[in-house]
């Protein structure tokens, strides 16, 4: 059964840093690429980043410079780390199993940032 638990969200204010954790089981996790995603009030979902098995990391342009993804195989975690917050980055985050096939794709439950200005 794969499970993906995130950690590390709250309340930060403007410029502050958070970061989150993702912590994965029942999957070989050092051969899958992972994203981290986030969901405001009355938007849509949006990948933030991203990080594939060896390490390629890619980003929203709105995090860029910002936001850093990386990820420790050894303790099955991924992690977001995220600087110099803005009060637009509040949102659920959510960090996600990557797969092309949608049958594979997991989620975590979610983990609330809030931003105050």
């Amino acid at each position: 059964q794969v499970q993906l638990v995130e950690s590390g969200g709250g309340l930060v204010q403007a410029g502050g840093s958070l970061r989150l954790s993702c912590a994965a089981s029942g999957i070989i996790f050092s051969v899958v690429s992972m994203g981290w995603y986030r969901q405001a009030p009355g938007k849509q979902r949006e990948l933030v980043a991203g990080i594939a098995n060896g390490g390629r990391t890619n980003y929203a342009d709105s995090v860029k410079g910002r936001f850093t993804i990386s990820r420790d195989n050894a303790k099955n975690t991924v992690y977001l780390q995220m600087n110099s917050l803005k009060p637009e980055d509040t949102a659920v985050y959510y960090c996600k199993k990557e797969s092309t096939s949608t049958r594979y794709e997991y989620w975590g439950q979610g983990t609330q940032v809030t931003v105050s200005s």
